[in-house]
C-alpha cells in the first residue's frame, strides 16, 4: 500500500512540476504577471478528454491536440495583452481564467457542466495501456524531463536572453530593436502549450475532470509553487512543485476530519507564503525578485 501511495504523490508531483516551469517561463524568465495559467491547464485537459471520449481519438494525438489548443489560446491572450502591463495584465489573465470556467460550467451540451466527464481513457502505446500506477510515472517523469529539456534551451539562448531583457526593462529591449510584443506572445504561447500538456496528463490519470478541478484555488496553488520555489529557477519550480505537493500528506495520518483537510492544506500554503515572501523575496532558488518599476511592467 505505502509504494502506490508514493507513486501516486510523484505522478501528481511530476504533472503539476510541468505545470510550474512552464508558468516560470512566462512569469518568471519573461516578467509576465500570467494568472490564467490554470485555464490553459483546464483547456488541455477538456480537449484531450472530449477528443478520446468523443471520436475516439488515441491518446497521443489528444495530447498533442491539447497542447495545440491551449498554446492557440495562450497567443489570443497575448494579443491585448501586448498592451497591458503590471496589475493590469495580472487582471486581464485573471479575467480569461473566470471565462473560461464560466465556459465550462455551463456549455454543458459539450463538458456536462458541473457533472463533469467521467471515463476518461488511459494512455496506449503499441497495444500497451499504461493502467498502473508505476507505468504512469515513468510516462509523467518522461514528459517532465522533455520539458524540463526544451524550457532550459528556450531560456538559456538567445531568445531566452530577449526574454530575460524584456522583464529587466522592456523599453531599453525595445530600443536595440526587439520586437517585445512577438517574444511575449511566444512566451506566453509556449507557456500555455506545456499546460495543456500538463492538462491532458491530469485527465487521463484522474480518469475524471469537472470544472472544479480547475478552480480558483488551483491557480493560488501553481502561484504558490513558483514563488515558494523561485522564479526563472527551473530547479526552484520542481522544489516548489513537489513540496506543496507532498507537505499536506501529514495531514491525512493525524485523524483530522475530511472537511478539516482542505482547510489545513489552505493554511500551509499561506504560511509558507507569507514566510518565503518575508525571508527570500525571491523564493527559496529563484534568480529573480518581483519589484515595482515606473511605467513598465517589471517581472
Amino acid at each position: 500500500m505505502v509504494l502506490p501511495y508514493f507513486e501516486n504523490l510523484v505522478i501528481l508531483g511530476s504533472i503539476f512540476s510541468i505545470l510550474s516551469v512552464s508558468l516560470n517561463l512566462s512569469m518568471g524568465w519573461t516578467g509576465l504577471f500570467n494568472l490564467g495559467h490554470a485555464a490553459f491547464f483546464a483547456i488541455g485537459a477538456y480537449v484531450s478528454a472530449l477528443l478520446a471520449l468523443g471520436i475516439g481519438m488515441p491518446f497521443w494525438v489528444a495530447l498533442l491536440a491539447a497542447g495545440l489548443f491551449a498554446a492557440v489560446f495562450g497567443y489570443l491572450v497575448s494579443i491585448p495583452a501586448r498592451r497591458l502591463r503590471g496589475d493590469y495584465l495580472a487582471l486581464g489573465t485573471l479575467g480569461f481564467a473566470f471565462i473560461v470556467e464560466a465556459v465550462l460550467k455551463n456549455w454543458t451540451d459539450l463538458t456536462r457542466g458541473p457533472l463533469g466527464i467521467p471515463g476518461i481513457p488511459k494512455p496506449e502505446l503499441f497495444g500497451f495501456v499504461f493502467s498502473g500506477l508505476e507505468a504512469y510515472m515513468l510516462l509523467t517523469i518522461a514528459f517532465l524531463a522533455v520539458t524540463i529539456f526544451i524550457i532550459h534551451r528556450t531560456v538559456n539562448s538567445p531568445f531566452g536572453r530577449v526574454l530575460k531583457a524584456i522583464r529587466e526593462d522592456e523599453t531599453a529591449a525595445q530600443t536595440l530593436g526587439k520586437n517585445s510584443s512577438r517574444y511575449k506572445s511566444l512566451a506566453l504561447t509556449i507557456s500555455a502549450f506545456f499546460a495543456g500538456i500538463a492538462g491532458s496528463l491530469y485527465a487521463h490519470y484522474i480518469t475524471f475532470i469537472d470544472p472544479t478541478s480547475f478552480s480558483f484555488p488551483v491557480l493560488i496553488l501553481l502561484l504558490s509553487m513558483v514563488i515558494i520555489g523561485g522564479t526563472a529557477s527551473i530547479r526552484g519550480s520542481l522544489v516548489g512543485a513537489f513540496l506543496l505537493i507532498l507537505l499536506p500528506e501529514p495531514l491525512r495520518f493525524i485523524g483530522l476530519p475530511s472537511n478539516l483537510v482542505g482547510a489545513g492544506r489552505q493554511m500551509i500554503y499561506a504560511f509558507l507564503l507569507l514566510a518565503i515572501l518575508l525571508k527570500r523575496p525571491g523564493g527559496l532558488f529563484g534568480e529573480y525578485v518581483f519589484r515595482k518599476k515606473k511605467n513598465t511592467y517589471m517581472g
